[in-house]
């Protein structure tokens, strides 16, 4: 008889990473948009696995989506410019005439989502340094739109 080695099967386990939450909602949605297509596309999702160790899986964060859409925060407006503009892999831009719309209806979006995935840990608190940067920034492009 052949005796197995005590250590032939060590997995490498995520409980021993320390779980990395995303910086912002639109970061968290378009890790759900990917993970999502690679489910679609076949691929087995296993906790841990990925490159971070994440504080949630992605049917975590649908629910959150279900539970706000039933509540009549997120309307199908909301979710269609999220899913669409989440598969192109970037924010509709506020600039382009076209976008407009759907610029106001993401940010409404992520705007509702976000303090349910702080409170749940998904996404991390905003710093005081990032809430000043920003204030910063929205001054900016507000003024920047006046000028145009």
């Amino acid at each position: 008889m052949s005796q197995k080695t005590k250590y032939a099967h060590y997995q490498y386990s995520a409980e021993n990473r320390e779980k990395e939450p995303f910086i912002n909602a639109e970061e968290a949605w378009f890790w759900f948009i990917q993970a999502n297509q690679a489910w679609q596309e076949g691929a087995q999702l296993t906790a841990g696995k990925g490159l971070y160790n994440r504080p949630c899986e992605p049917l975590d964060i649908l629910c959150v989506l279900n539970n706000l859409h039933r509540n009549r925060r997120l309307l199908m407006d909301h979710l269609r410019v999220l899913k669409y503009y989440g598969s192109r892999g970037m924010a509709p831009d506020y600039r382009r005439s076209r976008e407009m719309k759907a610029h106001k209806l993401w940010t409404e979006a992520l705007d509702r989502i976000e303090p349910i995935l702080i409170k749940k840990g998904i996404v991390q608190k905003p710093t005081r340094e990032a809430s000043i940067w920003g204030d910063h920034l929205q001054q900016y492009t507000q003024m920047e739109g006046r000028l145009q």
